[in-house]
């Protein structure tokens, strides 16, 4: 999610998002763009990091793994989703999404990023805020709901970057706890930031323990940064 370098952009599609802000598509020459409030968000020109962050939370599966179900936060451009559903570990991948034209944008303009993911069989498109969605996902998970193998955090900026406000809340102990009564025992939870955190990171070693971290070179600036848990 670095920002991409100066170039001249077409605008393709401008939207009042389900927050009342401007999200906009862009197309600069073979590559997307997509901002909100004139922030940039994300770009197709490299997904590095978010490819990292999947792979991360799957190494931890055990062997032998089949039929695992990963929970993604945030569609964005889908290489997140992709990455999940081109492991054959995989049976399901669930993406909760705020935005509805971010989904509809993967069955147009993005759909050939990640392989027109509301088409794939094995990936779940949820419209929804993600705190929300935790919230009634915990819930059921304690009534013997289902339980997620591999979580893979990627809303926002990260911790200390926010676009919009009500997301920080995603970062705190109360999110933790959704979190961890939403993920399988020994399952494995990654959360993307654009830059370290050192509080978000000690939080979560107060919260599970160990933590990993896997930093991805930006192409400007400082490296994209994964934090990974374990959930016992």
């Amino acid at each position: 999610m670095s920002q991409p370098p100066d170039a001249v952009a077409e605008v393709v599609d401008r939207v009042i998002g389900e927050t009342g802000g401007e999200l906009v598509l862009r197309r600069s020459g073979p590559d997307w763009e997509v901002f909100s409030n004139g922030v940039f968000l994300m770009d197709t020109r490299d997904g590095a990091s978010e490819r990292a962050m999947v792979r991360a939370a799957l190494d931890h599966l055990p062997d032998g793994s089949a039929g695992a179900r990963v929970l993604i936060g945030g569609l964005g451009v889908g290489f997140s989703a992709r990455e999940a559903l081109d492991d054959r570990r995989v049976g399901l991948v669930r993406v909760v999404e705020l935005e509805p034209k971010v989904v509809e944008w993967h069955s147009g303009p993005l759909g050939e990023v990640a392989g027109r993911l509301p088409e794939e069989s094995r990936c779940d498109l949820v419209r929804a805020d993600l705190a929300e969605w935790l919230e009634e996902a915990a819930r059921a998970a304690r009534d013997g709901g289902e339980r997620y193998d591999a979580l893979c955090l990627d809303t926002d900026n990260g911790p200390d970057w926010t676009v919009r406000e009500e997301n920080g809340r995603l970062y705190e102990p109360g999110a933790m706890d959704l979190i961890a009564s939403v993920t399988a025992p020994g399952g494995a939870v990654a959360f993307w930031s654009a830059m370290r955190s050192p509080a978000f990171e000690g939080m979560l070693r107060a919260r599970f323990g160990d933590v990993h971290t896997v930093e991805v070179p930006a192409r400007a600036g400082e490296p994209d940064v994964v934090y990974l848990v374990r959930v016992a």
